[in-house]
C-alpha cells in the first residue's frame, strides 16, 4: 500500500511541472501583446530612429500565412513545407518464456515496436499578413503540425534496405531473434500557404523584422495553426485537467503512504 501510494505521489510530482509547464504557455498566450506586420515595422523604424537599428524586442502574437520561395520537401511524402518530422518505427514479434504458478512453463509471442529511424528539419519562413511581411526563424519554437502519413508496410525479411520517398536505410542484419513484420513510417509538417498564429519576440537584428525564440525562459515560442481563441482555451483545458491529476494522485498517494505505515507498525 504504501509503495503504491509513493507511486502516486512521484506520477502527481511529474503532473506538477507538466501541469506548470501548460500554465506558462497559458500566460504566454494572454501575455503577448497583440500586433500586425506594419506595427511591429513602424515600432521598429521608431526605435531605430531614437537609439539606432537592432534594438527591438517586443513580445508579441502575430497572425498570418506562411510563404516560402524553396520551401522544404519532407523526406517521405515529398510534400512542400517550412518544418517536418519523421520517425520509422521496425514492428516485431518475439517468442519469450513465462511460469506459471506451478512452476510450469510455457512459450508466448508478444509484439514490439522500435525507433529505427528519425529526423526533423525546418527553414525561416516568410509570415505575410495584409499589412506587410516578416521572417519566422522557427528554431527552438513549439510547432503545431499536421500529419501526412501514419502507413504501414509489410516488408521482405530478407531484404537489405527499406525506403519510402526519399528515405532508404540500410538494415541491421542482427534483430536478437526477434521476427520483423514490418516498418511503420509516420510524418508530420508543418505545411506551405496555412494561416498560423506566431507567439514571440519580434526583432530587428540584422536590419530585416524577425520573429524568433524568446531569451526569457517564462515566455514561450508558439507556432499555432488555432487560432488565439482555440490555443487559449485548450491549453487552459489541459492546464486544468493535470492541475486537478496532480492533485488527485498527490492526495490518494498521501493517505496510501500514512495508512501503509500505520498497518504497518
Amino acid at each position: 500500500m504504501a509503495i503504491f501510494g509513493g507511486i502516486l505521489i512521484v506520477i502527481g510530482i511529474i503532473l506538477f511541472f507538466v501541469q506548470k509547464n501548460y500554465s506558462t504557455k497559458l500566460q504566454s498566450i494572454r501575455s503577448a501583446t497583440s500586433s500586425t506586420i506594419a506595427e511591429l515595422q513602424r515600432i521598429a523604424s521608431e526605435i531605430a530612429g531614437e537609439i539606432g537599428s537592432g534594438n527591438l524586442r517586443e513580445y508579441v502574437k502575430v497572425r498570418g500565412m506562411i510563404h516560402s520561395d524553396r520551401p522544404l520537401i519532407s523526406e517521405l511524402k515529398r510534400s512542400p513545407c517550412v518544418y517536418y518530422s519523421m520517425k520509422v518505427f521496425r514492428e516485431y514479434e518475439e517468442q519469450y518464456t513465462v511460469r506459471d504458478s506451478d512452476g510450469k512453463s510455457r512459450t508466448e509471442i508478444r509484439r514490439g515496436s522500435e525507433t529505427v529511424s528519425s529526423n526533423m528539419q525546418s527553414i525561416p519562413f516568410r509570415l505575410v499578413d495584409s499589412s506587410g511581411e516578416l521572417i519566422v526563424n522557427p528554431d527552438g519554437g513549439k510547432i503545431e503540425t499536421v500529419q501526412i502519413l501514419d502507413e504501414f508496410r509489410s516488408e521482405n525479411t530478407n531484404g537489405t534496405s527499406i525506403s519510402f520517398g526519399g528515405f532508404t536505410l540500410v538494415l541491421d542484419t542482427g534483430m536478437g531473434g526477434r521476427r520483423t513484420i514490418g516498418y511503420r513510417y509516420t510524418e508530420s509538417i508543418l505545411p506551405c500557404d496555412r494561416e498560423v498564429l506566431v507567439i514571440g519576440t519580434a526583432a530587428d537584428e540584422g536590419g530585416k523584422l524577425t520573429l524568433r525564440k524568446p531569451i526569457q525562459s517564462d515566455k514561450k515560442f508558439i507556432i499555432s495553426l488555432k487560432s488565439e481563441e482555440e490555443l487559449a482555451k485548450s491549453t487552459a483545458n489541459a492546464a486544468q485537467s493535470f492541475f486537478y491529476g496532480m492533485i488527485g494522485c498527490l492526495s490518494l498517494g498521501l493517505i496510501l503512504v500514512i495508512l501503509g505505515l500505520i498497518l504497518k507498525r
